[in-house]
């Protein structure tokens, strides 16, 4: 695990110093992949760098055998601008606790450390800059890192965010996933598909709400979970920006979760 971090951070070290030149420069108004599983299709800009994270996340969620419950705090998302539409991107979990309970036996364990770490690169295909349409591909690798979950297995998959801005200031965002994923229960694999839409508006001036919902379907065992969830973001000062929220799951099976993060660029 310590190559792994060591490596990752002489890229984005290597990364900085290639565009330190053009850091000088104003950063765009920055848009962010907070707060709702649907993300931006937009890129940060070249040379500049942005941070997001979940400062604290809970979530429940039930398994065949197992009830799960899960604290991490600041699960932090480092992007960097690397041309004038791409962007890469290091997401860490940099402390994470699992508590894990049988529901037949009400035996409970806890584990509790360092998460994974996500590499992703996002290219965007249309609309970075103008226009009322964007979209984006978004190829992601998961390393297995954790300390504290029992998933390690190797994860991926491909992200598709497209963003169409509507009259009066709405925005309507949509996104198309496929992921391959480890299986709830033993150390099998899945493919996994997931499509989302989001809605937001600013409620008053640097107040912006959101309303999403979406599906994933489980190719292996013919089996689907919907999602219902709503966050605020206030923009704090220029960017700078808090937000908060829930994320439910209407299935049994399909995770819950609370969550208060933060976004801020340079």
């Amino acid at each position: 695990m310590k190559k792994t971090l060591i490596l990752t951070l002489t890229i984005l070290t290597l990364c900085t110093i290639r565009n330190k030149s053009l850091s000088q420069e104003k950063p765009d108004e920055m848009d962010t992949d907070r707060p709702n599983r649907t993300e931006t299709p937009k890129t940060v800009k070249k040379g500049h760098f942005q941070y997001e994270t979940d400062l604290l996340l809970r979530e429940n969620k039930t398994t065949g055998s197992d009830k799960e419950k899960d604290w991490l705090y600041n699960q932090a998302n480092l992007k960097l601008g690397l041309f004038k539409n791409t962007d890469v991107q290091l997401i860490a979990q940099t402390y994470g606790k699992e508590s894990t309970t049988e529901i037949n036996t009400g035996i409970t364990q806890s584990r509790e450390g360092f998460g994974d770490i996500i590499l992703r690169v996002k290219q965007n295909i249309k609309g970075n800059k103008q226009g009322s349409f964007a979209v984006a591909l978004v190829p992601y690798f998961k390393i297995p890192t954790s300390t504290f979950s029992d998933n390690q297995r190797y994860e991926g998959g491909l992200l598709l965010p497209m963003r169409v801005k509507l009259p009066g200031e709405w925005e309507l965002s949509f996104q198309v996933e496929a992921d391959r994923l480890k299986d709830s229960e033993g150390e099998g694999m899945h493919t996994e598909f997931l499509q989302s839409i989001n809605l937001n508006h600013d409620i008053v001036r640097k107040l912006k709400a959101f309303a999403e919902t979406y599906y994933t379907f489980n190719f292996k065992d013919h089996h689907w979970n919907n999602f219902l969830d709503a966050a605020l973001q206030v923009e704090i000062k220029e960017n700078f920006k808090i937000d908060g929220g829930f994320n439910y799951g209407i299935q049994k099976d399909a995770e819950k979760n609370v969550f208060l993060g933060a976004a801020f660029c340079f």
